[in-house]
């Protein structure tokens, strides 16, 4: 049975929101860190190209396997292999080290997304079943730095952020986070405490801090574009795959 879609320009840009030649570089990508190897099993019956489309199609809308097979041409079992097989290569590049003199401006800020795996989420307050995660931008080019694996959605921002590798990554790097980053050493607003309110000059800070951290919800929102995001039905890894996955690919639609 042939399939419909295909790693086509039309396809391509419909269906993931990248251009012909962001998903390219995405596929040199991928199969530089081997994705064009053996699976395991039987041999591949979809080209490289066509199993990359297939993962991003899958992150961006969310549909089942069941949904996706007739789509590509083949059956759910290889629809699942492809993506078992290709979610860990879309990983994010790890972020540069910091260079001397050079000053940086990172935002960080937590998001719930609602999952299926009750090893991963936990009950909290926004969704019925949620897991937390943490992700690092750049102030000034709004590109993905960084995002740290998924934890139970009923934790506090401060506390997975004291978990996560992301304190190590950050170290020699400005970072600003909201209110509930309070003693973790980022910076955060100005308190206003019982009785006592802020000063003309504190107001001032706490709005422009406000302006510049919104780049992150912005950035929050177009992420959300990829409906895994929306509704994870992955287990174990699967989140984390996601999240790194639509990172990398954020990353390509913004600055190519």
């Amino acid at each position: 049975m042939g399939g419909v879609l295909r790693a086509e320009p039309v396809w391509v840009e419909t269906f993931t929101g990248l251009p012909m030649e962001r998903f390219e570089k995405l596929l040199r990508v991928v199969r530089e860190r081997g994705g064009n190897g053996p699976g395991g099993g039987r041999p591949w019956c979809l080209p490289l190209a066509e199993r990359v489309l297939l993962v991003a199609v899958y992150y961006r809308t969310n549909l089942t396997m069941r949904q996706l097979a007739p789509l590509f041409g083949c059956s759910p079992a290889t629809v699942c292999r492809v993506i078992q097989r290709l979610r860990p290569l879309l990983a994010l590049e790890p972020a540069p080290r910091p260079v001397a003199g050079v000053e940086r401006l990172w935002i960080v800020d937590g998001t719930l997304i609602p999952v299926r795996d009750r090893t991963v989420g936990a009950s909290s307050r926004n969704y019925g079943f949620s897991a937390n995660v943490q992700v690092i931008i750049d102030a000034d080019t709004r590109l993905v730095v960084a995002s740290a694996r998924p934890a139970a959605g009923n934790k506090a921002d401060a506390h997975v952020w004291r978990e996560s590798d992301l304190p190590a990554l950050a170290a020699g790097t400005t970072v600003i986070a909201d209110g509930a980053y309070l003693g973790t050493g980022l910076i955060v607003p100005h308190r206003r405490r019982a009785g006592r309110p802020l000063l003309r000059g504190q107001e001032e800070d706490n709005a422009e801090h406000r302006r510049v951290r919104a780049r992150v919800e912005h950035t929050f929102a177009r992420m959300k574009n990829w409906k895994i995001l929306r509704d994870c039905r992955q287990r174990g890894d699967g989140l984390h795959h996601a999240v790194q996955a639509v990172a990398t690919m954020h990353n390509l639609a913004l600055a190519g």
